[in-house]
């Protein structure tokens, strides 16, 4: 069954590294209390749908509206746990897949994170520490879910509150280790860069001068709040000039295939949304300006 798996897992990553750059645009986080906001909205490129709200059987009519208008729509992951000591739940990754296929997707993304453990939910997405054994058993979770999934995947950095004490690895190195032994895609959220900057003190932009980004899927970008020194990823604001400062960073490394803005709940205006997007618009044209 190893053999099988690995083999498996070893045509996938060829098949990934031969895959042609997906190229996504602007693109704003599908929910359905926004659904029709994100139909009309202007200049949205992609969106992407939290994979766990889909089922593929009953697509709701909004996504299905903005296939038909070519626009690519990303299931997105939250429940995984590729970061977790138990291999990933077979059920989980034939419901990602079946999102690819019933919308057609690019590619599939989820989180490195953990999510439970011995059956109990950690109710949060939590950093995973970098060690060399930890590599070694998300490295197999990739290829596990690489296995199952029609397109390509990709992996999210996360935002974190604390870290490991045991940490043998850089969040870049790990993610690039990643990469080399799994081919997979990365999604990095700038945000995140930021959370783990003012919450950890790891420099955001030497986190970029460091990451393989030839290997980037796509970015995010959200909004938080500061509570006692502490950042809070929430995506419930609108996204702050510091964090638009990172994406400008990375777009000077890079030219990203696409960078989506993440808005999860105290929705705004429409009006307030468009200028959202016309923000990250302009930190990513601030790039090619400089010498």
């Amino acid at each position: 069954m190893a053999a099988a798996v690995a083999a498996a897992a070893a045509v996938v990553v060829a098949e990934v590294a031969a895959d042609p750059r997906v190229e996504l645009g602007v693109g704003i986080g599908w929910r359905s209390e926004i659904d029709l906001t994100v139909e009309r909205l202007p200049g949205v490129e992609f969106v992407e749908v939290i994979a766990e709200t889909v089922r593929p059987g009953r697509i709701p009519e909004s996504l299905r509206v903005l296939r038909e208008r070519g626009v690519p729509v990303i299931p997105h992951g939250v429940a995984l746990g590729i970061g977790g000591a138990d291999k990933p739940e077979i059920s989980r990754l034939e419901h990602l897949a079946a999102c690819a296929e019933a919308l057609d997707a690019p590619l599939v993304s989820e989180h490195l994170a953990f999510v439970r453990g011995d059956g109990m939910e950690a109710g949060h997405l939590l950093p995973v520490p970098r060690t060399r054994d930890a590599l070694t058993v998300v490295v197999e979770n990739i290829k596990i879910a690489q296995a199952e999934l029609p397109v390509p995947f990709a992996l999210e950095n996360v935002a974190a509150l604390f870290g490991w004490p045991d940490d043998e690895l850089t969040e870049a190195e790990f993610l690039g280790e990643l990469v080399e032994r799994t081919g997979v895609k990365l999604l990095i959220d700038v945000a995140n860069l930021y959370t783990n900057e003012v919450n950890l003190g790891s420099d955001a932009r030497a986190a970029l001068d460091r990451l393989p980004l030839t290997e980037l899927a796509y970015v995010h970008v959200a909004g938080g709040h500061s509570h006692n020194g502490v950042w809070h990823d929430t995506h419930t604001a609108s996204v702050p000039e510091p964090i638009l400062d990172v994406l400008t960073e990375l777009c000077s490394r890079v030219d990203p295939p696409g960078v989506l803005l993440e808005w999860d709940d105290d929705y705004p205006s429409d009006a307030a949304l468009a200028q959202e997007l016309t923000r990250i618009r302009t930190a990513m044209s601030r790039a090619s300006t400089r010498p």
